[in-house]
């Protein structure tokens, strides 16, 4: 998305000089005329989002120097450029000590003006995301920090806020690459723990016999090879949060201990003589059905009732297609920061693309994605050819009468060519045609999908097919009733 530029110029010649200029280098400009109106276009009624302001410094009315002074106080992290014709250096030291960015005497070459505008607006980036991360890792973070503005999105957060205003344990439930550990951190930022530890334990990651002493802590000489006292976790946290990540993979017999420092509010080390009491607010997640884990003996049922007390979904990336875009700005300007690079823009056509993909692997598959792009690409602008994995995927999702299609190949193209295209909860594609049934062979790593995974597409688009008539369904399958419903049973179908 291109960075929006406001410039402010009483003088009407050098305002569409101005915007001539960084229209063809590829920004989106607005104009105001006098510094009243440059101040009710970002502060007042008419408000609007702007990423830089290029100011003059002498105008009719509202000179620069005062709309400085009004705006950085409401805009402190606004970027603005003062332009002058009269320059001294007391002028200079009297715009910057009043919130300018940068000071520069006309006239100037348009490559001055470009490169001071790119310079300004990347040194605020790496502002922004050093405050991101100082906010992080403080405990500061925010449901601000957050990225995303679908309902789905707010819903969660609105579930996340409050949450946070409790001290009850909070379960995260939702798929791998959601963003689990960044809703934790908001809520423990919106919290009266915030600026306290935040302590994550993946409790996938640790080998089980180790399990026990991460979390828990253990003396010295508690075991072979304990040759010094180790907190552990809880003891880390105690103050802040835990966040215990895929807790669905914790061992039974440590669901005990969990549960014992739940009620208790103390823990045993391994090897220690007495409980040590803590105090820890405990943020738990999981991308698993913890309930049917339950069912078949592999989680505790009082443990999941003490941590389910306020469970939140949060959406897979599907459902929430339209903050894509945010994200992929986000991730081209947080990426291009981190590894030294220069900000690159990208296509329609590869923005389409990136919004027309089912994204198994969420944020986490899209930020890889983006990463993935910015380091291969030779251009400062990422087209769809970049992302051959999300085309390659994207096309396996088609008709194979739609292969001359060969750049941007999405789901909505099935539905422009069958007029009746779906999507199913397994992000496979499929249109009423008679010509062809896409039944997607392989996944996004071009390995061989399972086989219960095609048999349920096929399922799946029987019952759209065959309009839900379970007799005709099952003699097309080849398969008995009762079997059939068994089957659309275990896929969650039967309530559709």
């Amino acid at each position: 998305m291109p960075k929006s530029i406001l410039i402010v110029d009483d003088d009407d010649m050098q305002r569409k000089m101005l915007q001539t200029i960084f229209d063809r280098a590829g920004y989106y400009t607005q104009t105001a005329e006098n510094g009243e109106a440059a101040l009710d276009l970002l502060s007042g009624r008419n408000r609007v989002a702007v990423d830089i302001v290029l100011l003059d410094l002498l105008m009719d009315g509202l000179g620069g120097i005062e709309v400085l002074q009004r705006l950085h106080p409401l805009q402190p992290d606004l970027p603005v450029i003062v332009l002058t014709g009269h320059s001294s250096v007391d002028i200079a030291v009297e715009a910057m000590r009043a919130g300018a960015t940068d000071f520069i005497t006309k006239p100037v070459s348009p490559d001055r003006l470009i490169v001071s505008v790119r310079n300004a607006l990347k040194l605020n980036e790496l502002s922004d995301e050093v405050s991101r991360l100082t906010r992080k890792w403080d405990g500061q973070f925010s449901f601000a920090d957050l990225i995303g503005e679908s309902e789905v999105m707010k819903k969660a957060i609105s579930m996340a806020q409050k949450g946070a205003s409790s001290h009850v344990p909070i379960l995260l439930e939702g798929e791998s690459g959601v963003g689990k550990e960044v809703f934790a951190r908001a809520i423990q930022g919106a919290s009266d723990r915030a600026g306290q530890p935040f302590v994550v334990v993946n409790c996938g990651a640790i080998p089980e016999n180790l399990v026990e002493s991460i979390l828990f802590g253990h003396e010295k000489g508690a075991f072979t090879g304990a040759t010094e006292k180790h907190d552990g976790k809880f003891i880390e946290a105690d103050g802040g949060t835990l966040f215990l990540d895929e807790i669905g993979e914790l061992p039974l017999d440590l669901q005990v201990k969990l549960l014992r420092v739940l009620q208790e509010g103390e823990v045993d080390p391994v090897g220690g003589r007495d409980p040590i009491k803590v105090d820890v607010r405990l943020i738990s997640a999981t991308n698993r059905d913890l309930l049917s884990q339950v069912e078949v003996g592999a989680f505790r049922e009082d443990l999941y009732y003490r941590l389910n007390v306020f469970p939140i979904t949060l959406p897979p990336l599907r459902e929430r297609l339209g903050d894509v875009r945010l994200l992929i700005d986000y991730f081209i300007d947080h990426i291009a920061l981190a590894e030294g690079r220069g900000t690159k823009t990208i296509t329609a056509e590869a923005v389409a693309l990136l919004e027309g993909y089912h994204w198994p692997g969420n944020v986490r598959q899209l930020e890889n994605a983006i990463f993935r792009a910015i380091i291969l690409s030779e251009s400062d602008e990422m087209g769809a050819d970049d992302f051959p994995q999300i085309q390659s995927a994207v096309r396996q999702f088609l008709p194979l009468e739609r292969s001359p299609f060969d750049k941007v190949m999405l789901s909505s193209d099935v539905e422009s060519v069958s007029g009746n295209g779906h999507q199913n909860d397994r992000g496979a594609v499929y249109a009423d045609s008679e010509v062809n049934i896409p039944v997607r062979l392989f996944n996004e790593d071009g390995d061989i999908r399972k086989l219960s995974e095609v048999e349920a597409d096929i399922i799946e688009y029987a019952l759209e097919k065959y309009d839900r008539h379970m007799s005709e369904i099952a003699r097309r399958l080849g398969i008995g009733r009762s079997t059939l419903y068994r089957k659309i049973e275990e896929i969650g179908l039967l309530d559709d």
